[in-house]
């Protein structure tokens, strides 16, 4: 089992969390259960996609944007 040190809501402190034996066969479990209480948390990556405009063209604006503006 995996322990590491975070932030119990329950418990209102950093508590010892741990992860339980996986019944779903996964190497690396995203659940964690505290070991005070007995909570249980999901830790699951967040994906951020970023899309940038390339720097060699103008920036254009939209056709609402210059009426509005007007």
């Amino acid at each position: 089992m995996h322990e590491r040190e975070q932030r119990c809501v329950i418990c209102d402190g950093d508590m010892l969390f741990e992860t339980p034996p996986c019944e779903d066969g996964h190497d690396d479990c995203p659940e964690l259960v505290c070991t005070r209480c007995g909570a249980a948390e999901v830790i699951a990556p967040i994906v951020v996609h970023l899309w940038m405009e390339p720097q060699d063209r103008p920036r254009r604006v939209a056709p609402q944007q210059r009426t509005a503006a007007a």
